[in-house]
């Protein structure tokens, strides 16, 4: 940043605050698909675990009601008269092969009666009368429901079939009650019920526990874009604060020429040479500092596309450090350069500027008498050019703001606009190098930008460079 322009101490307060609000809309992100993911597998867990155990519910109840119905149907059809008399079929009371089932006969009454050979056995509580109302009032004279029942001082659950039926002998009502025990079918019930409550916490859990991690993944691109956008904010605001503090000068020395014009205007022109000149070298100033401005705004949004075509660096750096041979002499600088065949695929013009920028830094770096030198050499995969001068150097504090907008160095020479050096990154960046700046041994700073060199690929004959053949230049030519 330029010395003297400075942000609003405000705008760091908004940019804290900006800050704030993105991280507190992260974690509502965060938590929303956390328990968007956390429910959804909630759900789905109850859906599948209710259906789960319906399904075994049924399969066991109908598993059972078909046993009760075996202990039962023989009975039914021996006093309907579709089974001989003579074969009573399974016998009344308790039978350990027909699933565990009790088998009992009663009158229209309630009464227990004996239909078979079998000694009547009752257990307590039977006939279950809420059974027999509901067999006797039904279409099909059957009914089936679970009951409690106790035997032996221990109740236990049970299902019960109850089975209207009329002996056809002699026209009485009589109903058959099947029992069977259920105390392991509501076992195996209960034991499904808290493996799949238990398994379904552990479950949900581990979809909670998974999705955040995943949520946390799924936000980077949104924390990414929130970053890239209030760093774009951030430059925004600097580069308006900088663009304002740059033109501020130019046009206050513009502004006070023009003033001393309207003040002196019988003298004759020659008379007013001093501030005519001033006002020309502030103009050229402005037209700079815009066209440089005009560009790193372009290129902040995109806009600038790079016309590519191969060529030799070595032709740009000798034609570009060329037209500084005037300027320099006239600063007591010289400029040689020394290039090497070094082919690469980028934009000319573009890189004709970078090779301007960086020769024209150096010159004004330079003291009287010192010299700028422009190398270019092949270095396998990259062509590289270095651009060297005498001058004092680049402070090690200052080494991380070379490249930084409107930044200049205390004490660096008049006449720059600070941008030149991130109009130059910017143009390595596009062409996919990199650039950097040290201090030299001997004294002054030396500028090394890398760009990949061009690769004529597979089908391209060895040792053959495409476009034509660079002209002939000496390895010491001064500019």
């Amino acid at each position: 940043m330029a010395d003297g322009a400075r942000l609003d101490p405000r705008d760091d307060d908004a940019e804290l605050a900006a800050r704030a609000e993105d991280a507190r809309l992260i974690r509502r992100v965060r938590w929303r698909l956390v328990a968007w993911s956390g429910v959804t597998t909630l759900i789905v867990l109850v859906i599948l675990g209710a259906a789960l155990y319906a399904v075994a519910a049924g399969s066991l109840a109908g598993a059972s009601e078909g046993q009760l119905e075996a202990r039962v149907e023989p009975w039914v059809e021996r006093l309907t008269g579709t089974r001989p008399d003579d074969d009573e079929g399974p016998a009344f009371g308790f039978q350990p092969g027909a699933g565990n089932t009790f088998l009992f006969a009663f009158d229209d009454a309630g009464s227990p009666v004996q239909l078979g050979r079998e000694r009547v056995v009752v257990l307590d509580g039977m006939p279950d009368n809420s059974s027999l109302d509901a067999a006797r009032s039904a279409a099909t004279g059957r009914d089936v429901r679970s009951v409690d029942v106790t035997f032996g001082g221990t109740t236990f659950p049970a299902r019960l079939l109850t089975q209207r039926v009329t002996y056809i002998q002699d026209g009485q009502t009589y109903f058959l009650q099947a029992l069977q025990d259920r105390s392991t079918e509501v076992a195996t019930l209960q034991s499904l019920l808290v493996t799949l409550l238990v398994g379904g916490i552990v479950v949900v859990l581990v979809a909670f526990a998974v999705g955040a991690v995943y949520a946390s993944r799924a936000l980077v691109p949104i924390r990414q874009s929130l970053e890239t956008q209030r760093i774009a904010l951030r430059r925004q605001r600097e580069f308006a604060a900088d663009a304002s503090h740059e033109l501020r000068t130019p046009l206050t020395v513009i502004r006070s020429s023009v003033e001393h014009l309207q003040r002196h205007q019988d003298r004759p022109v020659a008379a007013s040479v001093d501030a005519l000149e001033d006002i020309d070298a502030e103009v050229t100033h402005l037209t700079a500092l815009v066209d440089d401005l005009l560009l790193l705004a372009r290129s902040d949004s995109g806009t600038v596309a790079l016309e590519t075509q191969i060529m030799d660096l070595g032709d740009v750096a000798f034609d570009a450090a060329g037209s500084f041979g005037r300027a320099a002499e006239a600063r007591g600088v010289r400029v040689v350069v020394d290039p090497e065949p070094a082919m690469i695929q980028g934009d000319p013009a573009r890189l004709r500027q970078l090779v301007m920028i960086l020769v024209d830094n150096a010159v004004r770096h330079s003291p009287r008498g010192g010299e700028v030198t422009v190398l270019v050499r092949d270095a396998g995969p990259f062509a590289a050019i270095e651009v060297s001068d005498q001058g004092p150097g680049v402070r090690e504090e200052d080494m991380p703001h070379v490249f930084d907008r409107f930044w200049r160095a205390p004490g660096a020479p008049s006449g720059g606009t600070g941008l030149g050096l991130a109009i130059a990154k910017w143009i390595v960046d596009r062409h996919g190098g990199r650039i950097g700046v040290a201090n030299r041994p001997e004294g002054g700073a030396a500028f090394r930008v890398e760009l990949p060199a061009f690769d004529p690929g597979p089908g391209a004959p060895s040792g053959a460079a495409p476009g034509p053949e660079p002209a002939p230049r000496g390895s010491d030519s001064p500019a």
